[in-house]
């Protein structure tokens, strides 16, 4: 009988030491006016709780993307004070003062911008906090449902497509009417990474006739995997990370020249080029942009970094030499549900792979957890036999 009870004692001990384990998430309201995702949605709850994690929710935190807080608590959530949680979670790079509200010994996940030259990384470093750039998670198998960067990058290149159509005075399908018969739109997408092959796929299902240029010549069977055709101007700039390298000077003339004249002959032109940490590259003059139909549109997706086209404002709308040009920002927030839907899932896929039996327990031996930390890393990895 005292061996039984021993036992029960036993069971009872080790679950009150689970429950002292649990990990507390907060999932901030964000506070840029141009953002309408959520860090977390309602369907991902119930998984983080199965798994010994709290999840509190801060008051109107999924209205932007049309989320009641009452969906929220009857996943299991609560609704309360986010920065007091373990693992704060939040979608784009925190303000100075929501740095503030965070203290020692924190963990932080969200978009951080690591590489931009306005980051914050510093300021968390000051402020004893560890850090988790989603956009520094490793391109590697296994992260994939981790990798925030493409999960909102279809999101965008679906988006900017519709943007182009609404934007263009032509149809993108061949109509055969009984007036006669319209010829599809031309559409180029320039830089073909996840945001591109959607707007190429989207593209194509809406009828018009796409190609795809990248200055990484290995993405060529992607493109007409979407039923696209390959722009080849002979150059391969292939990086690191599957990102491009940045071109020589003798590259970018030759691209220029190249692409100024194929430029020409399109209806469309998408842009989504981007070089980590550095300016977006200038594949659009404004010799080709003089060179188009009237009419014609530029939808560019690199407006938070300078921009892809050389007439781009960033944020605005605008007519140049009778193209439109349109740089909408942050593409991903105005389609909020879907949006945070997939990121939802890349934030759930991270923490779960730094909990243990409901504890925080990251194991930085692990690349994907080493790439992401970008502040409060530890000197060294962490032993995996758990030896000091």
């Amino acid at each position: 009988m005292e061996t039984t009870q021993s036992a029960v004692d036993g069971a009872q001990s080790s679950d009150d030491s689970r429950a002292a384990r649990r990990t507390r998430v907060g999932v901030v309201r964000e506070t840029n006016a141009d953002e309408r995702r959520v860090a977390l949605v309602p369907k991902i709850i119930p998984s983080l709780v199965k798994q010994g994690v709290e999840v509190v929710v801060e008051a109107d935190a999924g209205l932007g993307a049309l989320i009641p807080d009452e969906a929220y608590e009857t996943a299991g959530a609560t609704i309360g004070d986010p920065w007091q949680a373990e693992v704060v979670v939040k979608v784009a790079p925190p303000s100075d003062a929501e740095i503030a509200k965070l203290s020692k010994g924190q963990t932080l996940i969200g978009f951080l911008a690591p590489r931009n030259a306005d980051n914050k990384i510093g300021a968390l470093e000051a402020a004893g906090v560890r850090a988790f750039a989603v956009e520094a998670i490793p391109r590697i198998s296994r992260a994939q449902v981790m990798d925030a960067l493409s999960s909102q990058g279809n999101v965008s290149g679906y988006k900017a497509v519709l943007v182009a159509a609404s934007e263009s005075t032509r149809f993108f399908p061949m109509l055969t009417t009984a007036a006669g018969t319209v010829k599809p739109a031309t559409v180029l997408v320039l830089g073909v990474g996840v945001a591109g092959l959607q707007a190429l796929a989207t593209a194509k299902r809406l009828g018009g006739r796409t190609t795809g240029y990248d200055v990484r010549p290995e993405v060529a069977d992607q493109v007409r995997s979407v039923g696209s055709q390959w722009l080849d101007l002979g150059i391969d700039a292939a990086g690191e990370g599957g990102y491009a390298r940045e071109l020589t000077e003798d590259e970018k003339a030759q691209q220029q020249q190249a692409l100024e004249d194929a430029i020409k002959g399109f209806d469309v032109v998408i842009t989504t080029a981007l070089v980590p940490g550095r300016p977006a590259p200038r594949l659009v003059t404004a010799a080709a942009v003089e060179g188009m139909k009237p009419g014609s549109v530029i939808v560019d997706l690199a407006g938070e970094t300078g921009g892809n086209c050389e007439l781009t404002e960033p944020g605005q709308t605008v007519v140049k030499h009778g193209v439109t040009i349109a740089s909408p920002l942050n593409l991903p927030a105005t389609m909020p549900e879907h949006a945070s839907e997939l990121y939802s899932k890349n934030i759930s896929a991270l923490l779960e792979l730094m909990l243990v039996d409901g504890a925080l327990e990251p194991d930085f031996s692990d690349q994907v957890l080493a790439d992401s930390c970008v502040a409060g890393k530890p000197d060294r990895p962490a032993d995996p036999e758990g030896e000091s």
